[in-house]
């Protein structure tokens, strides 16, 4: 059962300014962005910044949107409990369930309602659109897209349309006033990172990340980041990456430059076969955490204390090393989440009988 308790959601929020998670609270001006038409190609990963804008990436076009969605109302945090979400969903764009796909979820911490990056249909030929549940009783919207405040950015030397074109975005967050984009390149490392200035001033910074792979015992520049958040260490801005088979990765963003060719610090080995599907942190009793969702190994618990103390994994690793955590049990076949205020996190999750959305206390 959800517990709702007041001061337990000002203590953590309090708590949670330790982990990068905080939104710029500078306003977005009109001059901005241009209304019009958004002319998506693909509908990928999803986060927002302030004021309602959400950010959505478009790999096939290899771009990046800022829209405002005009929700910017807070409403109180309540839990989000949505059933047959992928009927419904059908339904309403006509199509059967299985030529759904979800691409991505994301909170509006503007107004707490939750969002979904959909594809109608599979393939090149997919048709993206946006949803909003609108309010807690799970009632769908499409995002209107025809005439919106936006605006966009190119990324450059994406990987090559084809197989892994949806790659060339695998995820995007927003931290103090920029855009932060993970996915493959054309470059000689292909995995990349890009900084990205907001609002868009045509700058982009485009990093090669380097990884030590414990379980391949190697080094490695070609895999894509598959999911990634923000994080300070001892004031210092960094990502924590997740990759396949599952290494964890500290990078540093002082290290982000354009062109820079960056060396991350694994510091933890979560078990090969394995997908990392989509991460969040937060705060606990004082204690920083994150929340992983996996592809085959659940969703696991993963403790961030002292991680600036944990001796970068160099050599091969049989199973698993560094970060201590703990796999939930009783959380399964979760494929998306995102935190819902300080306390709280929206879990999309697949069972026999479909997709379905569901509020969690962080645990």
């Amino acid at each position: 059962m959800i517990s709702w308790n007041p001061r337990r959601v000002l203590r953590s929020w309090v708590l949670g300014l330790a982990l990068l998670s905080a939104w710029s609270i500078a306003p977005v001006g009109a001059e901005d962005l241009k209304t019009g038409k958004v002319e998506l190609q693909s509908a990928g990963p999803i986060t927002f910044g302030p004021n309602g804008v959400l950010f959505l990436g478009d790999p096939k076009a290899a771009k990046i949107y800022a829209i405002d969605t005009a929700d910017k109302q807070s409403t109180a945090v309540a839990p989000v409990t949505v059933g047959e979400l992928d009927t419904k969903l059908a339904a309403l764009l006509g199509v059967k369930t299985t030529d759904l796909v979800i691409n991505d979820l994301a909170v509006n911490p503007a107004s707490n309602r939750v969002y979904l990056s959909v594809s109608r249909g599979k393939g090149p030929a997919a048709i993206p659109v946006v949803f909003v549940l609108d309010g807690k009783e799970g009632g769908l919207k499409e995002l209107a897209l025809e005439s919106v405040p936006y605006a966009s950015i190119e990324l450059g030397n994406p990987v090559a349309p084809g197989n892994k074109r949806q790659e060339a975005i695998t995820g995007i967050k927003f931290v103090k006033n920029k855009i932060f984009v993970a996915g493959l390149s054309n470059e000689e490392f292909a995995s990349t990172l890009r900084s990205i200035p907001y609002p868009f001033t045509g700058k982009v910074a485009s990093s090669g990340i380097q990884i030590y792979h414990g379980a391949h015992g190697k080094f490695e520049t070609a895999s894509p980041v598959r999911t990634f958040t923000p994080l300070d260490v001892n004031g210092k801005e960094e990502i924590l990456a997740a990759y396949t088979c599952t290494p964890l990765v500290r990078i540093p963003v002082s290290e982000l430059q354009d062109g820079a060719k960056v060396k991350g610090t694994t510091v933890a080995e979560l078990g090969n076969r394995n997908r990392p599907l989509d991460i969040v942190t937060y705060t606990k009793e004082t204690k920083p955490f994150a929340l992983m969702a996996n592809s085959a190994r659940g969703v696991m618990k993963v403790s961030l204390e002292d991680i600036e103390k944990i001796d970068a994994i160099v050599e091969r690793i049989q199973d698993k090393a560094g970060l201590k955590y703990d796999t939930l049990s009783d959380l399964k076949g979760v494929e998306h989440l995102d935190k819902l205020g300080e306390t709280h996190a929206v879990l999309l999750v697949r069972s026999p009988k479909g997709l379905a959305i569901q509020t969690i206390l962080l645990p």
